[in-house]
């Protein structure tokens, strides 16, 4: 065994989020926002490598949700959205925490989120009575200010689905069941941020909207359940590390028949991931009624009946229907500190040294392949490696790095670090015959990132033996 054989590693449950948030800023993930000023609170940046990840996993969500399904189409909205959208869905009303005032330090807080009933600043139980905040980050369109000139940023974005469900029924022509999906960005103005991405007042959503008949929702909502379950085991993260949470009848949202949450062991405690919840034909429903009241006060019609019927007409049967929903909703940045925390693991090598590596799988890894020269300025060595480099890019796997530093070693470990599965060193029995020739061809060394383990791979057979690696 070598010396550098990992011996063991860290469970998931012993992970600080300390350790990952220090990572991700050494190593190009994620950033305080304007943090140069002192940052904002609970906005954050993505970094190089960060900004690699978050794309691969929205990509891999695109790719099973859109493109390996025949029922899905997908949708970008706006982020701007109208006021009557956001009042008739229930959101002017209803969207709201509870917050509480420290009397004794000022400090405002989530009530649901106080534990014991002591302020978490000072310690105080000189709280405030629980009122209701709403959470939607209000602003004005165009150059005058009034009460009639106010938009929201969107809260999420199953909204602009609703408001477009006539839109891409009419051009694409489909029939129950059928979903739209979307990726996108939402504000929430959270109270109290906290436990680094986790909870943020900027963040992505990767949201389905799946359209089915009323009474098969149930059976559709079970489906769905398992399947979104696979789905993030499929991107790493363990059985035993998901639970499957339903809420209680005093827990729904206003719009639910039945949600269920799956919940993934944080750094910080079990917490929500994604949820799936049974939204019946509320949304539709809603925006359906409101038309009519809508278009009289405008007096754009002369009649009582609505121009924006949100139903699906059952020709055969000559009726027209209201669909239920079954909403699969789940944040991005949520995704990626849990990819991170699963994969984020300490080794303690068989020599005593210790080795820190991300095990993201291949196809979420931020960089594919790094091509390393074994000297940086030897030009024979940098121009194979630059050669490389350019074949393997043009496969589409991602980002191919060249990292040209000159030490070998520290680069292994910078790639162990952002979770690159395998490294490719072009060395100096690269360029001349040697033993290690294959067939008189030239060959490069392989490194791979879980086991350290090295092998030679002739360089005309390199493009194949990558392209099985990640499975393309």
């Amino acid at each position: 065994m070598s010396a550098k054989t990992p011996m063991a590693e860290d469970s998931t449950k012993s992970k600080n989020m300390n350790d990952l948030v220090a990572l991700c800023k050494r190593r190009g993930f994620i950033f305080q926002s304007a943090d140069i000023y002192g940052g904002l609170q609970g906005v954050y940046d993505y970094g190089p490598l960060g900004v690699e990840l978050k794309n691969n996993l929205k990509a891999a969500w695109w790719r099973s949700v859109v493109y390996e399904r025949d029922d899905v189409e997908g949708l970008d909205a706006a982020i701007l959205s109208n006021k009557l959208v956001l009042r008739y869905s229930g959101h002017e009303a209803t969207f709201a925490d509870p917050m509480v005032d420290c009397r004794k330090c000022k400090s405002r807080w989530r009530a649901d989120h106080i534990k014991n009933g002591r302020c978490e600043k000072c310690g105080s139980d000189d709280l405030t009575e629980a009122r209701p905040f709403n959470m939607m980050f209000k602003t004005t369109v165009g150059p005058i200010v009034d009460e009639e000139s106010y938009a929201y940023l969107r809260p999420e974005t199953a909204q602009g689905i609703f408001t477009n469900f006539r839109n891409v029924l009419d051009s694409t022509s489909r029939r129950l069941p059928f979903g739209i999906a979307q990726i996108g960005k939402a504000f929430r103005n959270e109270i109290t941020p906290r436990n680094f991405i986790f909870r943020v007042r900027e963040f992505e959503q990767m949201e389905l909207e799946f359209f089915v008949e009323p009474g098969t929702d149930d059976d559709w909502h079970k489906k769905w359940v398992e399947a979104r379950i696979d789905w993030w085991k499929q991107q790493g993260l363990a059985s035993d590390n998901l639970v499957a949470y339903h809420q209680k009848a005093d827990e729904l949202s206003h719009y639910s028949k039945a949600t269920v949450d799956i919940l993934y062991r944080f750094p910080h405690g079990l917490e929500e991931l994604e949820g799936i919840a049974n939204r019946t034909d509320f949304d539709l429903g809603s925006h359906s009624k409101n038309q009519k009241e809508l278009n009289l006060k405008a007096k754009v019609m002369e009649n009582n009946d609505s121009t924006a019927k949100l139903t699906v007409r059952d020709t055969e049967a000559n009726t027209e229907s209201v669909p239920f929903v079954i909403e699969p909703s789940a944040g991005v940045d949520r995704g990626v500190l849990a990819i991170i925390t699963e994969a984020y693991t300490e080794e303690t090598l068989e020599n005593g040294n210790k080795r820190i590596v991300l095990k993201i799988k291949p196809h979420l890894a931020p960089i594919k392949v790094a091509v390393i020269p074994l000297a940086r300025n030897n030009e024979a060595l940098v121009s194979k490696a630059e050669s490389i480099k350019k074949t393997l890019q043009a496969l589409g796997l991602g980002r191919i790095l060249l990292e040209n530093t000159g030490n070998i070693g520290k680069a292994y470990r910078r790639h162990d670090e952002v979770g690159t599965p395998i490294c490719i060193t072009v060395d100096f029995e690269t360029m001349t015959e040697s033993e290690n020739k294959i067939a008189g061809e030239e060959t490069v060394t392989v490194r791979y990132r879980d086991t350290m383990k090295q092998e030679r791979i002739a360089v005309s057979k390199l493009a194949d033996y990558v392209r099985k690696f990640f499975n393309v």
